[in-house]
């Protein structure tokens, strides 16, 4: 029977020297490792000056256009300037065939002379008043020819610009059914960009406000403009209203056609901003967070952000000036954990 007292005991022992291993000093129960510290970096949030803008594209335009033909079939005797040349308001483009000018001029000299001799004869007792007012009317009709005449047979510039277009040649006859002008001419100093801004804009747009514009072909350049026109109706589709913004063009870097990005600041306002490495976005959702340290635990406070400038964003409801707000260190933080702040 003793063998037997000896076994027991030594399954004891095994079992006594099994349950102090399991419990060694490198195992810890769930209230300790609820007390551990999350370690996490921090930043303060902070009131900024923030201008409230918008960029708006838009292409560019020149500031007035004019087509440059006669009102009537004739046949173009010279065009005098090729595409890309400049040219000054006033100054001869097309000289257009001149015989039937000089024809009307003949006529209209010989209708001045039987005026004239009328009129005498008139003043004599020898014509009637009917007579005279048949001539009067005659040579009214044909003065009038001949300075129409005079206007379609030399084409003048009527601004300062650029010919941009040119659809005839020496020689072809001009027909208003083509439907397209001799030349084009564009005043492209200023140019101008349109641009259509959302409704709830409307009051704080003024005419004279200082604007700016990005062109892709000049990437690294900013040109300053101003607000020249704001239109004084809504669209009702696209509920945005129309502002004309200009551009001095004085080397003529800018041309119509190309793109635009105009950049228009409203007003400048006072802001809570915190760093954007705080923001964090609610998975599934639009909503945006962060998380706030108070009294050594992170807390979980829903913000509405606004724009985003440089490396902040502007906060518009949720967070106050001077709160303590995690930056670095938002893998497995959750509301009311407790935090350790590393400087």
């Amino acid at each position: 029977m003793k063998p037997i007292v000896l076994r027991k005991r030594y399954l004891f022992l095994m079992v006594l020297l099994g349950a102090v291993s399991c419990s060694g000093p490198d195992n810890k129960n769930s209230s300790e490792q609820a007390a551990e510290s999350h370690r996490v970096e921090t930043a303060f949030s902070e009131v900024r000056h923030v201008d409230q803008e918008m960029t708006l594209t838009g292409n560019v335009e020149a500031y007035e256009q004019n087509i440059i033909s006669p009102s009537m079939q004739l046949r173009i005797d010279e065009i005098l300037v090729e595409v890309g040349d400049p040219v000054r308001k006033g100054q001869l483009l097309v000289q257009m065939d001149p015989s039937q000018l000089v024809q009307t001029q003949v006529q209209l000299n010989h209708l001045e002379k039987e005026y004239a001799r009328l009129d005498t004869l008139h003043k004599a007792g020898s014509v009637s008043q009917q007579q005279l007012d048949q001539m009067r009317t005659e040579l009214d009709v044909t003065r009038s020819a001949f300075e129409n005449l005079r206007e379609n047979t030399r084409l003048v510039s009527p601004i300062n610009g650029i010919v941009t277009t040119r659809n005839f040649e020496n020689g072809d006859m001009y027909s208003m059914a083509t439907g397209a002008g001799v030349l084009r001419v564009m005043q492209i100093n200023p140019v101008q960009v349109d641009v259509h801004i959302p409704e709830t804009f409307f009051p704080l747009v003024k005419t004279g406000m200082p604007v700016s514009m990005k062109l892709d072909v000049y990437p690294e350049e900013e040109f300053a403009g101003e607000v020249f026109l704001k239109h004084p109706t809504i669209n009702p589709a696209t509920r945005t209203f129309t502002v004309e913004t200009r551009f001095t063009n004085q080397d003529q870097k800018i041309r119509p056609g190309m793109f635009g990005r105009v950049k228009i600041v409203f007003e400048t306002v006072e802001r809570v901003t915190v760093p954007d490495l705080a923001i964090q976005r609610q998975q599934g959702t639009n909503d945006r967070f962060v998380f706030v340290v108070e009294d050594g635990k992170a807390i979980r406070k829903v913000v509405k952000t606004g724009r985003r400038v440089d490396s902040f964003y502007e906060i518009t409801d949720g967070l106050s000036a001077d709160e303590e707000v995690v930056v670095a260190g938002h893998a497995g933080l959750l509301d009311q954990m407790n935090v350790e702040v590393v400087k």
